[in-house]
């Protein structure tokens, strides 16, 4: 007998409270937690998937935009894929995610991204690598930096210009996000008995930058944590390497997340901080005009590229476009030569960078002639994606 599976969205308490001891026995959450989780992110926007009338499972769908070529992409993260024991491999996990993005591009999402448990889930659905998420660390007795040219002011981990400043910095990393409330709720909220601490660079008329941080003791030693920070100028990084360098006394080591090239790490001395982790999130063109025309390209750039794409799930995604780029922005239109052949999946790292187009083919992610190689190495080139946020 076939199962039958049923989507839909979260309307009354039960099925709410159903979803969150699913996802909280999935993730080995304390009740609170997901409570507070599930406020952040808002009710309507979890899905649930049920099979044979019976709750299976559920997801949150998180709207927010990620930056692509200093232009923000709409884009849903999906967060919290959860699935109950009793329901793992009876399909209801893709059946759930297959809903999911049938939904975004009815609603006209270009892209979705999330942070796989198993990539071979999502690879079914048509996501692939997008790009990095890496775990930085550095002793402060090595920093030996002690010059700090900017004034840094105390102020409330809510301080409402960290929202002005993030986006400067934001646009200029590709993969970065244009964060949802709940992103900045994760960033902020202190964990059990823990405080955070903020602090602006600069003065309150012409902040320069900011640091929001919390300090931790364990088996090897304290250390700081940097939950995010934003550092637009030369001044303000020497400042806040500085300020971070003088807790050497009390703290051994700071540690925050990053791209695998941190351009505040060229401001060292030496070579002394360290990647300590390196994971890859996922990304999903939902939309493939959409999420062509709304990225941003280089200025200079130039060229047509001809894709032919493939796509099992959405078809509207099938057939073949022509992508026209000039003046730092995309045009898409149907037809063409064909040039490019690849499928949904194989798109994703070549919409992000994270590889190139003649690495892709050696993958054998794509097939393509010269023509359209060197037409797709101008168009997406840049620098490697990343996020500084788990969700």
């Amino acid at each position: 007998m076939t199962a039958k599976f049923e989507y839909s969205q979260v309307t009354d308490r039960e099925d709410a409270q159903k979803l969150k001891n699913i996802i909280a026995q999935c993730f080995i959450a304390l009740r609170e937690d997901t409570d507070f989780y599930f406020n952040c992110i808002g009710l309507e926007n979890f899905r649930l998937i049920r099979r044979d009338r019976q709750i299976a499972g559920g997801l949150a769908t998180i709207p927010m935009s990620q930056w692509w070529g200093g232009s923000p992409v709409p884009t849903i993260g999906l967060a919290a894929v959860g699935i109950a024991p009793e329901h793992r491999g009876d399909g209801s996990a893709i059946a759930l995610l297959q809903h999911t993005l049938k939904e975004c591009h009815t609603k006209g999402v270009p892209i979705s991204a999330l942070y796989p448990a198993t990539q071979r889930l999502y690879r079914k659905a048509g996501y692939e690598q997008g790009g990095f998420f890496c775990s930085w660390e550095i002793s402060t007795n090595s920093i030996q930096i002690k010059e700090q040219p900017l004034p840094l002011l105390a102020v409330s981990p809510e301080e409402e210009a960290f929202h002005n400043l993030y986006p400067q910095k934001a646009k200029f990393n590709n993969g970065y996000l244009d964060r949802h409330q709940a992103i900045w709720q994760q960033i902020i909220k202190p964990d059990n008995n823990e405080t955070v601490y903020a602090y602006l660079i600069g003065t309150v008329e012409q902040p320069q930058g900011y640091i929001i941080f919390s300090q931790h003791q364990d088996r090897d030693g304290s250390f700081i944590k940097i939950r995010d920070w934003v550092v637009l100028t030369p001044k303000a990084a020497q400042t806040v390497w500085s300020f971070l360098a003088n807790h050497r006394s009390q703290i051994q080591s700071v540690h925050w997340k990053g791209s695998p090239i941190d351009t505040l790490t060229l401001l060292l001395p030496e070579q002394t901080a360290q990647q300590k982790s390196t994971f890859r999130w996922m990304l999903r063109i939902v939309d493939v005009a959409k999420a062509l025309e709304k990225r941003g390209y280089f200025s200079a750039t130039q060229t047509e590229l001809h894709l032919d794409i493939k796509d099992d799930l959405l078809p509207e995604n099938n057939g073949k476009f022509i992508l026209s780029v000039a003046n730092g922005q995309g045009e898409v239109r149907t037809g063409g030569k064909g040039e490019m052949k690849l499928d949904i999946k194989g798109l994703a790292p070549l919409y992000t960078g994270l590889y190139t187009p003649y690495q892709l083919q050696q993958a054998a992610y794509l097939d393509a002639t010269e023509t359209a190689l060197l037409a797709a190495t101008q168009i997406f080139a840049g620098a490697s994606p990343s996020m500084s946020d788990f969700f």
